[in-house]
C-alpha cells in the first residue's frame, strides 16, 4: 500500500507525475518510495534546504546526471533554493570531481532552466579579483581548518592551486555560506567513495564551521537512497571518528 506522507513527498518532488498502478515497476516503486520518502524522511529533521543541496551535491558526486535534472525544480519550486544556489552547487563540484564529470552537469541545469523559463540575473557573484584570490581562498581554509593553514598555499603548485582555485575561485562566492559549502563538499566527496582522507578532513572542517557530527549523520541518513548502503556506511564510520 502506498503511504500517504510517501504520496505527499512524491508530490512535492515530481508535482503532476503521480505513480501509477500502470507502470509495469509499479510495486518496486511503491515499496522504494514507502521507504524513502516516508521513513527516511521522517528519520530526521534535517531542513529542506540542506536536505536539497545535500541530493543535488550527492547526484554529482556518483554521477547521476538523470536524476540531478528531476530534483531541480523540486529543489527550486517544492523546497525554497534559488536557481543561483543550485548553479553554486554545480560550480563547486569543479574543484572535487572535475571539469569531466561536471559539464553534463551544468548542461543538464541549463536545459532545465530553460525549460522552466528561468532566466539568471547575469550579476556576477565574484567577491575577489585575479590578485586577491589566493588571499582570499587562503583565509577561507584557514577559517574552515584552522590558522595553520595560512602559509599551506606557499609549500608548491598544488598547495597553491587548491588557495586560490578550489578555494578562492569557489568558496568565496556569493550565493551559499561557508557552512552549506562545507556540506557539499562533504557530500561530493562521500558519493564518490575512495575519498575518506579526504572525507575526514571535511568532517573536521564541517564540525568547524558550525556543522557537527549529528547534522552530518542526518545528512548521511537522507542521503542513503541516492548512494545506497556501502558508500553511506563508509561515511558513518568516518564520522565516528571524530565522536
Amino acid at each position: 500500500m502506498y503511504k500517504d506522507k510517501a504520496k505527499v513527498f512524491h508530490e512535492k518532488m515530481f508535482p503532476g507525475y503521480p505513480v501509477s498502478e500502470n507502470d509495469p515497476d509499479y510495486e518496486y516503486s511503491v515499496r522504494f518510495e514507502n521507504w524513502a520518502y516516508d521513513e527516511v524522511i521522517s528519520a530526521n529533521d534535517l531542513p529542506d534546504k540542506d536536505r536539497s543541496l545535500a541530493m543535488l551535491a550527492t547526484c554529482m558526486g556518483c554521477g547521476a546526471v538523470d536524476e540531478f535534472g528531476f530534483l531541480i525544480p523540486a529543489c527550486i519550486n517544492s523546497f525554497g533554493l534559488k536557481p543561483e544556489q543550485v548553479k553554486e552547487v554545480v560550480y563547486q563540484g569543479t574543484a572535487y570531481l572535475g571539469i569531466a564529470r561536471v559539464f553534463p552537469f551544468l548542461q543538464r541545469t541549463n536545459e532545465v532552466f530553460k525549460a522552466l523559463g528561468i532566466k539568471e540575473s547575469g550579476e556576477s557573484r565574484l567577491t575577489n579579483t585575479e590578485e586577491t584570490r589566493q588571499p582570499t581562498g587562503t583565509a577561507a581554509q584557514a577559517a574552515i581548518f584552522g590558522e595553520q593553514m595560512n602559509d599551506f598555499w606557499k609549500k608548491g603548485t598544488v598547495n597553491y592551486w587548491l588557495a586560490s582555485n578550489c578555494f578562492g575561485d569557489y568558496y568565496t562566492r556569493k550565493g551559499l555560506d561557508l557552512r552549506e559549502r562545507e556540506m557539499i563538499t562533504f557530500c561530493f566527496l562521500l558519493a564518490q567513495g575512495g575519498c575518506e582522507s579526504q572525507l575526514r578532513s571535511h568532517i573536521s572542517g564541517n564540525i568547524n564551521v558550525g556543522n557537527d557530527t549529528a547534522f552530518l549523520r542526518k545528512v548521511v541518513e537522507q542521503m542513503i537512497p541516492y548512494i545506497g548502503y556501502p558508500r553511506s556506511l563508509n561515511a558513518f564510520a568516518a564520522i565516528a571518528e571524530f565522536e
